[in-house]
């Protein structure tokens, strides 16, 4: 009789290994699996902020014919502070796509001294392109935004929350939009 208790429990011992086993395995995968999510959608960032990068080099070079001292200026400071490397973080990404807004307010002030800049076909095109990306990062932020929440959930919670630091997973930082220094470019007065 003592020897089938002694079975039961070192089956019960062995079925208890196991799950936790599974369960570790399991939740590594999801880990593993949110947090590529969340640098997927980081880059999809970077893919939309290098062409926002390349629509205002050219409409600064399309600026050029008026004011030629202006549009190297700007041309300069673009491709000096355009990123060499991905981006690795929403701060990261925040802090280039403040320095895009600050550059696109720039460009209207400039761009407001010729009247005949704003019907140019490719400035035109520019200013919906320009839309047309804004949409686009909108909508990779909202995405990186809730995989972002769902990783830091799982990151935080028991007991997800063992596994994740014994394999080193740390939260993530999360877009935001600061209302009281938010405004928005004005593109259709570009």
């Amino acid at each position: 009789m003592a020897l089938l208790i002694l079975g039961i429990l070192v089956l019960l011992i062995i079925a208890l290994v196991i799950a936790v086993a599974v369960y570790v395995f399991k939740t590594q995968r999801e880990l593993v699996n949110t947090d590529e999510l969340c640098k997927n959608a980081l880059g999809q960032i970077d893919v939309q902020l290098n062409t926002r990068y390349d629509m205002l080099i050219t409409l600064a070079k399309k600026l050029k014919q008026f004011n030629e001292v202006e549009a190297n200026s700007m041309i300069k400071t673009i491709e000096a502070r355009r990123p060499t490397g991905n981006i690795t973080s929403a701060t990261e990404a925040q802090q280039q796509q403040d320095f895009l807004g600050q550059m696109m307010s720039h460009l209207s002030v400039v761009v407001e001294k010729y009247p005949e800049f704003h019907f140019d076909e490719i400035a035109l095109q520019d200013r919906k392109d320009t839309k047309e990306y804004e949409e686009n990062v909108r909508l990779a932020r909202m995405v990186y935004n809730d995989t972002a929440t769902k990783l830091n959930r799982m990151i935080r919670q028991w007991p997800s929350s063992f596994v994740a630091s014994m394999l080193g997973f740390k939260d993530r930082d999360y877009f935001t939009v600061d209302r009281a220094e938010k405004r928005d470019v004005p593109i259709d007065q570009l």
